[in-house]
């Protein structure tokens, strides 16, 4: 016979810690332990007997697996914790002796820690941190709109901005966004990237006030693991695309307010400054003649790197919409697609699982749905008003492959102005307009993002300014039987008949001038 097991010794009152024996193993203190706790992702665990995992005792304790604090232990970041902890001793030291020089010198030697190595540990594969990435972008985007205070570094701000204009760049150029919805809390927006989800949310941007009970240490600390996540998640999505990463930043457009025009996207074969480098490489060639075999070789690396920069020309379509098809719908197909269809009849008699059986014709017409679906703006210039949400709008019609300008008062790098002829949509937010355009269309922000939800585009009278619009229903509720839905043919559209429109506008323009004229 074995040993009887003694009491504590085994079971739950080993596998479990309480918080208390925690602190006193790592000898931290409970700030320290949170912040670390928070950035490697461990979090409090509930055993099935407490009583048991406390050895006895039923008062309320909070209990940790044994393993996770072991884990914890050996953490290269508590080690600079405590590095820290005697870097603040020692400043206080000589600042109270006022040895000014000696501060200095501790200040330029201030233990600094990265995170590099806990995201290897969190997401083993870039897929994992995809999946992760919904509360960072939210964090990011909430964080970016707050003023700096005693409380939020004007760094942090800053920082949070720049990593968002550029996971916002990212989309645009992929344009991989699906879904946005406008609702009380801010904007919802959604998108695919590399087959993954990611939903995130962006407060409207009015003065923020910043509250005085909230505790900004423990948001901090997870707004710095998210930053490092978001930095390494945007450069390793900008490689992939051959764009330059960080993207320069135009500092003039930047205090001007251009928002997402003042970062300059460019290729990592330079392709889109090209023409410009030539012109600078031909002056200085003409200014320095000895140089030869030095410009031999830049031209032979440019002509190594053709292909690369040929390659990027090529439109990157990933068809990866979700399947819907409608099996009663009759349409021209090859002869493969015949074969393929009298093989479906025989299954169709001989198993009742047709709707699971889809022909290379079916993704075929996906992909081009999809398309379709993300060059929606493509033949749209649209001009915004003052009143308009502009950082929402530039972003989604942008992403569509639209053309944006707005108001001078709004910020500098407009590519055009209001009285250009070219704009074929003018949003606006007001009920009554002092001038209007016959060559243009006027509608309310709300027809953009309705548009984007049912993937087309809609008609605009119901959406023209001063009236009662249509509603806003959210794309990512699934309706159940007796919801309320409103009929979408209703204000669905086409472009040949904004088109028309636009043609009829244009005439009436000419024929009004010619009458002048006589």
């Amino acid at each position: 016979m074995g040993k009887l097991k003694q009491k504590g010794k085994a079971g739950a009152a080993t596998n479990y810690i309480n918080r208390n024996q925690a602190l006193r193993k790592l000898q931290v203190s409970l700030a320290d332990f949170r912040r670390l706790c928070i950035l490697k992702g461990i979090y409090p665990r509930e055993p099935k007997n407490k009583k048991k995992a406390n050895k006895g005792s039923t008062a309320p304790t909070t209990f940790y697996y044994k393993k996770d604090i072991q884990y914890l232990a050996h953490e290269p970041v508590l080690q600079k914790f405590r590095e820290h902890k005697i870097f603040l001793r020692k400043l206080n030291k000589a600042l109270g002796k006022r040895e000014f020089s000696t501060a200095k010198n501790l200040e330029k030697n201030r233990p600094i820690y990265t995170l590099d190595h806990i995201l290897k540990e969190r997401y083993p594969t870039f897929t994992d941190a995809l999946r992760d990435l919904d509360d960072a972008l939210c964090m990011l985007f909430l964080f970016s709109t707050f003023p700096a205070t005693n409380r939020i570094k004007l760094e942090t701000v800053t920082n949070c901005q720049r990593l968002c204009v550029e996971f916002q760049h990212y989309i645009i150029h992929t344009r991989s966004l699906r879904k946005v919805f406008l609702s009380i809390k801010g904007i919802y927006y959604q998108a695919e990237i590399k087959g993954q989800t990611i939903n995130w949310l962006v407060p409207y941007q009015f003065s923020q006030q910043v509250p005085d009970d909230v505790d900004f240490r423990i948001m901090l600390t997870f707004l710095e693991f998210y930053q490092t996540l978001l930095g390494f998640v945007n450069f390793k999505l900008y490689t992939d695309v051959n764009l330059v990463y960080p993207p320069k930043l135009d500092s003039a457009k930047d205090e001007g307010a251009a928002g997402l025009g003042a970062l300059i996207i460019e290729t990592t074969n330079n392709f889109t400054g090209l023409s410009t480098s030539c012109d600078n490489e031909n002056k200085d060639e003409s200014n320095n003649t000895n140089n030869e075999e030095d410009r031999k070789v830049e031209s032979e690396k440019r002509l190594k790197t053709l292909s690369k920069k040929l390659a990027i020309i090529k439109d990157q379509v990933e068809p990866t919409l979700e399947i819907q098809l409608d099996t009663t719908e009759k349409s021209e197909t090859t002869n493969n697609g015949e074969i393929m269809d009298e093989f479906m009849e025989q299954t169709r008699n001989s198993q009742d699982i047709s709707s699971k059986i889809y022909t290379y014709h079916d993704l075929q017409t996906v992909s081009v749905a999809l398309t379709e679906f993300e060059n929606l703006f493509s033949n749209c210039i649209f001009y915004l008003s003052r009143e308009v949400p502009r950082y929402s709008l530039e972003f989604i019609i942008r992403t569509f492959g639209g053309q944006v300008g707005w108001d001078e008062t709004c910020g500098i790098g407009s590519p055009f102005n209001e009285n250009d002829d070219r704009i074929t949509h003018h949003i606006v937010d007001r009920p009554t307009l002092s001038h209007r355009f016959l060559h243009r269309l006027y509608i309310q922000p709300q027809w953009v993002y309705d548009c984007i939800n049912i993937r087309k585009l809609l008609k605009t009278e119901p959406y023209q300014p001063g009236k009662t619009l249509p509603p806003h229903l959210s794309p990512f509720v699934e309706h159940k039987e007796g919801d309320y839905v409103p009929d979408k043919n209703e204000f669905e559209g086409d472009i040949e008949e904004m088109e028309v429109t636009n043609e009829k506008g244009v005439k009436e323009d000419s024929d009004e001038d010619e009458d002048e004229d006589e």
